[in-house]
């Protein structure tokens, strides 16, 4: 039975029997946040909005989806077409689902440049990393519900690629095919993983809340709080600066879903899935295209998965490989330079993936400087320098240390703060 007590006797009430608001309270009031959170903090809670949305709209479409072959696209059509504001739902659930990528890719990028993986943190980054992977799967699930050519192809390739697994490689394709090919057993185990993975992904987002509460939230500084005057409390301090966050972000989401809500997907995706006729070029979702850039730059069939699964399962090890005691990139000059070309490396890599393999253009600073690719081999060397200046990224922070001379840092957040003010 909880003690604690409230001026609003029904909360009393209901604390008595069942103590949930004592940790609401304590998350709102007495939680110790860092006085100097900046406008990056805003994206974990804008990724639980996605969340939100995503499952929200993915229960009221799962209730007109047809998981069959024969229909599955001509559901898609129905909710579209017939169901009430089902285009709206379809719509908000596509466009959120790139959006919930975007939030949390800052929200990575962010955590690497302040140092949010390193001790007493390592445990809440690496739950971070099991959330990306569980999202990675979900949004390749719901690729391939509409059943249009572009999820029929995705589905086949994708898979295909455990082919490559020595000695047990083809007992996986055909489980997770259901038989021999790409067909209706597939399509329903499918839907139902994607049906699932949305609330497991929302436990670990609860365990992701629960080590953030337990390690206290890093801040731009990279230091640790010294005392009450570093902290002050989450409402109604930064309640009111997420509200700002969220309404920004709903503008821009309102701004895709009612004037271009088919920009970020892929417009094969609306002819019927076929399987005798193969789409000229087959590209995933824009959120695997680093991914599949670092696949498609190796050769061998093996080595390219291995190297793709390498490009995520690093980021686990990433809180051991830097080894600098100083956190935020701040205070450490080489490494910000190194951080900014590691993003550069990644939006490369990214457009690489999205280019066909015969005649591509490859946009190194858009809209400013362009060249043309004419073959494969040289799509491949672009490829492969960006894959070998992704992992060398990482392989170089256990020796930067050695070589990189830090700026001092703050005694205090609060002596940081005040010093700033005063200017």
């Amino acid at each position: 039975m909880s003690s604690k007590q409230f001026k609003n006797p029904v909360a009393n009430w209901v604390e008595k029997r069942l103590p949930v608001i004592s940790p609401i309270h304590h998350t709102l009031f007495e939680h110790p946040f860092p006085r100097n959170l900046n406008f990056m903090w805003n994206f974990g809670s804008l990724a639980g909005l996605c969340l939100v949305i995503m499952i929200v709209t993915g229960i009221v479409l799962a209730m007109q989806y047809t998981p069959n072959t024969a229909d599955a696209f001509g559901s898609v059509e129905r909710i579209m077409r017939d169901v009430n504001s089902g285009w709206l739902l379809r719509y908000l659930h596509m466009n959120v689902a790139s959006f919930f990528f975007i939030v949390v890719y800052i929200h990575m990028f962010r955590g690497l440049y302040y140092g949010s993986y390193k001790a007493p943190r390592e445990l809440l980054w690496i739950i971070g990393v099991v959330i990306l992977l569980l999202m990675m799967a979900t949004g390749f699930l719901g690729y391939t519900l509409p059943w249009g050519q572009m999820s029929f192809w995705g589905a086949t390739v994708i898979t295909n690629l455990f082919s490559a697994i020595p000695g047990v490689g083809d007992a996986i394709v055909t489980w997770l095919w259901g038989g021999f090919s790409v067909d209706n057993p597939t399509l329903n185990r499918f839907f139902v993983l994607h049906f699932l993975l949305p609330f497991v992904i929302l436990g670990v987002v609860i365990l992701h809340i629960l080590a953030l509460h337990t390690s206290v939230s890093n801040n731009p500084l990279g230091i640790e709080i010294k005392g009450p005057q570093d902290t002050i409390s989450f409402h109604p301090y930064f309640t009111i600066k997420d509200m700002l966050g969220v309404c920004v972000f709903l503008l821009l989401l309102c701004a895709f879903v009612f004037f271009m809500p088919n920009d970020m997907g892929h417009p094969d995706n609306y002819i019927p899935a076929d399987p005798l006729v193969t789409p000229a070029h087959i590209v995933p979702e824009w959120y695997f295209l680093p991914f599949y850039a670092v696949l498609r730059s190796i050769p061998d069939k093996l080595m390219g998965v291995i190297a793709m699964f390498a490009a995520i399962g690093v980021l686990f090890i990433l809180p051991w490989l830097d080894r600098s005691p100083v956190r935020s990139a701040r205070f450490r000059p080489m490494f910000r330079v190194m951080f900014w070309a590691f993003l550069v490396i990644c939006y490369i890599l990214g457009t690489v993936g999205a280019q066909a393999p015969d005649n591509v253009y490859v946009f190194v600073v858009p809209y400013l400087f362009s060249f043309e690719v004419s073959s494969w081999m040289t799509v491949l060397t672009v490829g492969q320098i960006t894959t070998a200046l992704y992992f060398l990224f990482f392989l170089s922070l256990p020796i930067l240390p050695l070589f990189e001379k830090t700026k001092p840092l703050p005694a205090s957040i609060s002596e940081a703060v005040l010093s700033k003010s005063e200017k």
